[in-house]
């Protein structure tokens, strides 16, 4: 198989998913454009966008700056986690070799494909830096699901470890992902099947990498593959609205799903617990609300998905 793929160049489909952030996206697709080798497809997956993103989609295609654009617009906002699933069902039924995964929000290096596609690994990650040049690559270096003590399961991330891109190695193996500049095989689907729709936001990306690493697969992050974040991760999340509900939701699901022990696994109840004891202090009734669904709704997505592509 390896010498098949010296001697065939391998094909690859950039998949992307984007959510009324229309003036991200013109600048994403405009680093696409500037890429030294050029995708064989990029799928662009418009999840039923209010803003005008379908201009900006229109555009791109009209002025063909961009080659093999194809805009795939659902009904409804299916979330990241959906969009991902769409995009990546499209990009294995038609046969590419590789499929690379990015948000709206991340501009590739002129040479970050090219970089990428000169590794012979079936799980890559490229490397985030923000718009200053500084390495904010937050993928894991260490995802703990065995201590049922370390309140938060990633341990070690790239960022915190290195400081600094010069200052890893060519190569640095990760526990986990974030779907901006994640490339697979399609061995890696065909052996775990798609990222998984019902998450809708958070952890689908956490959860796909887990399933890869679980079937063998190791995954790098490449050092010279990098990617420009343009906003910054100084979001923060409102624990008592609708997005607390899948960050509790979604972190529980991990637990159960992956847990590598019945005290792990049993975490999310006392987390639930303690949020609901703390209420009062923190967060208040809505939060209490949110843990209390996410934990009654996790429980029904404790199964791993199969590694149908169906």
């Amino acid at each position: 198989m390896r010498a098949e793929r010296a001697s065939k160049p391998e094909t690859v489909a950039i998949v992307v998913v984007t959510y009324n952030r229309a003036d991200l996206l013109a600048r994403m697709l405009e680093g696409l454009a500037a890429l030294e080798r050029r995708p064989d497809a990029v799928i662009v997956v418009d999840n039923a966008s209010t803003d005008h993103t379908p201009e900006v989609l229109a555009t791109a295609q009209e002025t063909a700056a961009l080659a093999g654009l194809e805009v795939l617009r659902p009904a409804e906002n299916l979330g990241g986690a959906g969009g991902f699933h769409h995009g990546v069902r499209e990009a294995y039924a038609r046969g590419f070799d590789r499929i690379w995964l990015m948000d709206d929000d991340v501009v590739p290096s002129p040479e970050c494909l090219t970089v990428l596609l000169a590794q012979d690994e079936d799980c890559l990650m490229a490397v985030r830096e923000d718009t200053a040049g500084h390495l904010v690559e937050k993928a894991a270096t260490r995802f703990d699901l065995r201590n049922p003590l370390a309140i938060r399961p990633k341990t070690g991330m790239v960022e915190t470890e290195y400081g600094e891109r010069a200052r890893m190695p060519e190569r640095v193996e990760l526990e986990n992902v974030a779907f901006e500049g994640f490339m697979v095989r399609r061995a890696v689907v065909d052996a775990i099947g798609l990222p998984d729709p019902s998450y809708f936001i958070f952890y689908d990306d956490v959860d796909y990498a887990l399933r890869a690493r679980r079937a063998g697969f190791r995954i790098w992050a490449v050092r010279d593959a990098v990617l420009v974040r343009q906003l910054s991760f100084d979001q923060q999340h409102d624990l008592s609205g609708w997005k607390g509900y899948f960050m509790y939701r979604n972190l529980f699901v991990v637990h159960l799903r992956y847990g590598e022990n019945a005290l792990v696994r049993g975490k999310p109840w006392l987390i639930a617990a303690a949020v609901v004891l703390l209420s009062p202090l923190r967060g208040g009734r809505a939060e209490a609300a949110n843990v209390i669904r996410a934990m009654r709704d996790a429980r029904g997505m404790r199964f791993v998905p199969t590694g149908s592509v169906d």
